[in-house]
């Protein structure tokens, strides 16, 4: 646990609102900005506290965004659950390697999982038509499959793994991907859960941290999807510039774990 100062707190809150406002604004992409923003920003010395602290922000903003998508009737529950049931295993295979592993070295491998996401983010296309994809004998065991593999990288790397469990769930079942980004939240959320128990039970997570951070998420999420109502139309747009921050932080990450700067 930090002995947080007031400077940190301030920084922990402004955080988490960056986090949130991209995720109101651009539907995803924020979260993996987290685990960075915490060590470098706000001054988390160790990466692993970082990721587990990160991993219980990650889950209720997951929580939260999941209410809203469940009421407009965009969550396909039946793949979701197995989805994310086969994730869960993962996650907490995945954050047992990942607290075993050196914390510069966890920083590296995440700084080109960012690289991952941001190009993930750049080949993102609008949903297209909207049609009900159901579990079945067919899609059932893609499912599994995908999922046990994105959950072992969300718990490694202590991220919600929401531009991996998207693709994951369009190549898995072929839906829509409206549908595919309410259903991943039920994942992301699941994930987010595993991960961080699996690091407070190693009492990796600082709690006040933790809470500081998702309150500016709450404040930041409803000011990001208040400014997507006005700027919808450019949308497509400001996700390419979050790709483009992500891939600047990432370079960053990568020069600080290989020594290239102080």
């Amino acid at each position: 646990m930090l002995t947080l100062s007031f400077l940190q707190t301030l920084l922990g809150g402004a955080s988490g609102s960056l986090v949130g406002f991209s995720l109101g604004l651009v539907g995803g992409g924020g979260s993996i900005l987290a685990v960075p923003l915490l060590v470098y920003l706000v001054g988390v010395p160790v990466p692993h506290l970082a990721i587990g602290t990160s991993a219980v922000a990650v889950a209720a903003n997951a929580a939260a965004s999941l209410a809203g998508h469940a009421r407009a009737g965009h969550v396909r529950w039946p793949c979701a659950l197995v989805f994310a049931g086969a994730g869960v295993l993962g996650a907490f295979a995945g954050a047992q390697l990942g607290k075993r592993v050196d914390g510069q070295a966890l920083l590296a491998a995440f700084a080109v999982m960012m690289l991952v996401v941001a190009a993930l983010m750049l080949r993102r296309r609008e949903p297209g038509e909207e049609r009900k994809v159901r579990l079945n004998r067919a899609n059932a065991p893609a499912l599994v499959g995908t999922g046990l593999g994105v959950g072992a990288l969300s718990g490694f790397f202590g991220i919600g793994g929401g531009f991996l469990i998207v693709p994951g769930l369009i190549l898995a079942t072929g839906m829509p991907m409206l549908q595919a980004v309410g259903t991943s939240l039920v994942a992301v959320t699941a994930f987010g859960l595993t991960t961080a128990a699996s690091y407070a039970w190693a009492g990796l997570v600082d709690w006040t941290l933790a809470a500081v951070f998702i309150g500016g998420g709450v404040v930041g999420s409803l000011l990001g999807a208040r400014a997507a109502r006005h700027l919808a139309r450019r949308r497509g747009a400001l996700a390419r510039v979050l790709a483009g921050l992500i891939i600047g932080v990432a370079a960053y990450m990568l020069a600080r774990s290989l020594g290239l700067i102080g």
